[in-house]
């Protein structure tokens, strides 16, 4: 079990072909990264995740998670805690999710929906205790009002805020109740000054990195369609920000994940 170089907490395999992942991995692993998850954005769509982690070898771990993006809880009934727990037993399926709330796509009529299934999968994440990757946009209040809830009411579950891009108070709520905090390659943008202030200040047990790749491509990358590799370009941004060298940073962040996500293996 390789646990050294950069783990990509946060991808999307299934926006690459087949036939493209073997070079986009070895790309990755010359890069410098051992470990990526490639994420769910659908539960009808999860034999789609687990078999992608089939893309799993010795030189680069390929995990997954399993869950409904909040983009997408009107495409289908709101997913049970149980329907979640049933699409985790294998293996490869190291957590849950994305979900969460997104209330810059999300119309208000659609909150509500996205805020059961939201609930669901912090039940679900709670009774396996399997990390939540948690999606939010534009709603911070509820999402802060949500995770208390949660947490005070029906009791602690492991999660993690991905691709950070929302204001310090709920980077602090979200550390506060035991939580963890990954940074994109939006750290690396120009004008993203309040996401490095937060990079630089969460606790350093709490910081991971990754892509969202196909999407978000740090600078000097951006523009471009994002993939694994380039994980160490924000990195290399935020290591700076903390005063790191790169090497540590790799070690500290992929120590992170190991602690997060406990079926890693």
């Amino acid at each position: 079990m390789a646990r050294g170089g950069l783990t990509d907490s946060h991808c999307h395999l299934d926006h690459f072909s087949d036939e493209e992942l073997p070079d986009l991995l070895s790309r990755a692993c010359a890069a410098g990264v051992s470990g990526l998850v490639t994420i769910g954005t659908r539960l009808s769509r999860a034999a789609e995740q687990k078999r992608l982690a089939g893309f799993d070898s010795d030189r680069v771990r390929v995990w997954c998670t399993v869950g409904t993006h909040p983009d997408h809880v009107d495409e289908t009934p709101v997913p049970t805690a149980h329907d979640i727990i049933a699409q985790t037993h294998d293996n490869c399926v190291i957590g849950i999710g994305e979900s969460g709330l997104d209330y810059f796509h999300g119309k208000p009529e659609i909150r509500p929906l996205q805020q059961e299934s939201f609930r669901a999968h912090i039940d679900a994440a709670r009774q396996t205790g399997l990390p939540l990757v948690i999606h939010t946009r534009d709603a911070d209040a509820d999402m802060m009002s949500i995770l208390r809830d949660e947490t005070v009411e029906n009791g602690v579950f492991p999660f993690l805020v991905h691709c950070f891009s929302s204001g310090p108070e709920l980077a602090r709520t979200a550390v506060e109740l035991g939580g963890y905090i990954s940074f994109s390659g939006i750290a690396t943008f120009g004008r993203a000054e309040a996401v490095r202030a937060v990079a630089a200040e969460i606790p350093a047990e709490r910081l991971l990195v990754e892509t969202d790749a196909p999407f978000l491509a740090p600078v000097p990358k951006r523009g471009k369609r994002n993939e694994p590799g380039y994980v160490p370009h924000t990195a290399q941004v935020v290591a700076r920000l903390r005063g790191m060298e790169d090497d540590a940073f790799a070690a500290l962040t992929t120590a992170n994940f190991h602690r997060l996500f406990t079926k890693a293996a």
